[in-house]
């Protein structure tokens, strides 16, 4: 992921900043709790395709 571009991108729920989860393939957003796929380098930012963050996510950021 671009750092350039992460420093771009925010959630479109909360609309705060987005962490790369390299080992994931996802953006995590702590305030939503909401983690948004990447595929093939292109990260999908809809809520409807973003999954939940449990606590035990969230202690990796």
């Amino acid at each position: 992921m671009d750092s350039k571009l992460l420093e771009l991108l925010v959630c479109p729920v909360s609309k705060t900043s987005l962490a790369y989860m390299r080992e994931h393939q996802e953006l995590w957003c702590r305030e939503s709790r909401l983690a948004y796929p990447i595929a093939d380098g292109i990260p999908s930012l809809l809520p409807d395709e973003a999954r939940q963050l449990t606590g035990v996510d969230l202690e990796e950021l």
